[in-house]
């Protein structure tokens, strides 16, 4: 086969790699399944076109900025350097956050491009920017895995390096960082048990995944010993991202207008809560209220856009309920509160001494507990915490939370906290101690990537 070499010019300075060059399959360092990979996404690409403009006019995209799911970039790539970092959603972002700040601390020459896949995500990098913790930071939303989406991305940005969160593997686009040569590291990376037995029916098709990275950062040494059996080339422990955020923050001024309005009125919060908690947390509060007169629960869905949904569930239980997104106040009268907003986690922990962490009452896996440990909170949760279950053993030991098993269980842990704030405050000094002082990982991953970046 004669062989092929295209090209295109740069957009900028800097030499721009070849999209393909070869002599035969071989040469190319291609293999069946980037063939594979590539030959369904042409077929399918009309058809995912289709999918995301119904995404799109049920509010799951972003209409106005559909083209940057094809790979089409929304603004010029800066000079010199670049760093991609993908995280999928919400918690992988926010788990990133503080990483991008650590790296443009240490060097701010360098782009860093931050690609989400979600609307709530980018809606959280909006505000975080408004707040001014993303100097130095582009948010695109990641492109769809369709070879003409992920070549037109990767021919406009040409990232010097990626920085891959956690387990979200999509085919096209590492089997294109491979082929291009671009360096990547995957951080914060866990794989469980229950993963690591189903990916061990595709050995092949995990494994060839796996070494797109040169090095795996993973959260636990459980998970690094996981990803090696699965084929990995190095994998490391370094500590879960998300034990290494700063506080969540919060506008002072807000901040203290809800402290006016609820005064010394007894209060507690359920934090990211998903569908089945919320009945359950409504009876908990009925069950305290006559103890605790005036008793306000506030309760912050996982997905903002369930509000309505609740407060209308919560209502025809009798509850009286007030909805954020619709600015109701907070009356006397108002049993629940539903904070149906995105970005205001740090707002309800500064104002509630007790939460309990939602995802816990089923069996979802729970959310991140160390988040109101930082911001001095008892925190209680319910059995089901196997996504952060390092972090989970870390406070119980620590004597910085409580878990319990049922709705029953949690109405009797949380009536003994309102009744003794002294208690409250010794379990939350607690948490916030063991939740400080766990940056390490920041630096590990700073300097991996620093040292990572080619000469």
């Amino acid at each position: 086969m004669t062989a092929i070499r295209l090209t295109a010019p740069a957009a900028s300075g800097k030499p721009f790699r070849p999209a393909l060059r070869c002599g035969n399959v071989a040469a190319m360092g291609m293999d069946w399944r980037r063939f594979l990979w590539r030959g369904i996404g042409h077929l399918v690409e009309p058809g995912v076109h289709l999918w995301l403009r119904r995404r799109a006019a049920a509010g799951r995209e972003d209409i106005a900025r559909l083209p940057e799911r094809f790979g089409h970039a929304a603004t010029a790539r800066p000079e010199g350097r670049l760093i991609w970092c993908h995280g999928a959603s919400v918690g992988e972002a926010q788990a990133l956050l503080p990483l991008l700040q650590h790296l443009h601390a240490a060097r701010p020459d360098i782009t860093l491009l931050l690609t989400t896949g979600t609307v709530t995500s980018a809606t959280l990098v909006q505000q975080r920017a408004m707040q001014g913790l993303l100097q130095g930071v582009i948010h695109q939303f990641v492109p769809v895995d369709l070879s003409n989406a992920v070549d037109r991305f990767l021919a406009h940005w040409r990232p010097d390096l990626v920085l891959w969160s956690e387990s979200d593997f999509w085919p096209g686009i590492l089997a294109e960082l491979r082929r291009r040569r671009i360096p990547a590291l995957l951080v914060n990376a866990r794989m469980s048990e229950r993963s690591c037995r189903r990916w061990n029916l595709a050995p092949g098709t995990i494994g060839w995944l796996l070494q797109a990275f040169a090095t795996i950062y993973a959260q636990t040494a459980q998970d690094a010993e996981r990803l090696r059996r699965l084929g990995a080339t190095e994998a490391i422990e370094a500590g879960n991202l998300k034990e290494a955020a700063p506080p969540l923050p919060a506008i002072a001024e807000t901040v203290m207008q809800w402290q006016m309005t609820l005064g010394s009125r007894p209060r507690w919060l359920a934090a990211s809560t998903h569908p089945g908690e919320e009945v359950q947390i409504a009876g908990v509060h009925r069950a305290l209220q006559s103890r605790f007169p005036g008793l306000l629960t506030i309760i912050v869905p996982r997905h903002p856009q369930r509000g309505p949904e609740i407060a209308t569930a919560l209502t025809a239980i009798g509850s009286s309920i007030a909805l954020r997104s619709r600015s109701e106040a907070v009356t006397a009268a108002t049993d629940i509160y539903i904070a149906d907003t995105l970005g205001e986690l740090g707002l309800w922990y500064r104002l509630c001494p007790i939460v309990m962490m939602g995802g816990s009452l089923i069996p979802h896996g729970g959310q991140n507990p160390l988040e109101p440990a930082r911001l001095d909170c008892a925190v209680l949760f319910g059995p089901s915490m196997f996504n952060f279950s390092e972090a989970v053993a870390g406070l119980l030991d620590a004597g910085g939370a409580q878990q319990v098993q049922d709705a029953a269980e949690l109405t009797a842990a949380l009536g003994i906290l309102l009744a003794d704030p002294a208690k409250v405050a010794e379990i939350a000094s607690a948490a916030r101690a063991h939740a400080g002082g766990r940056n390490r990982i920041l630096d590990i991953l700073r300097d991996a990537a620093l040292r990572s970046l080619p000469d």
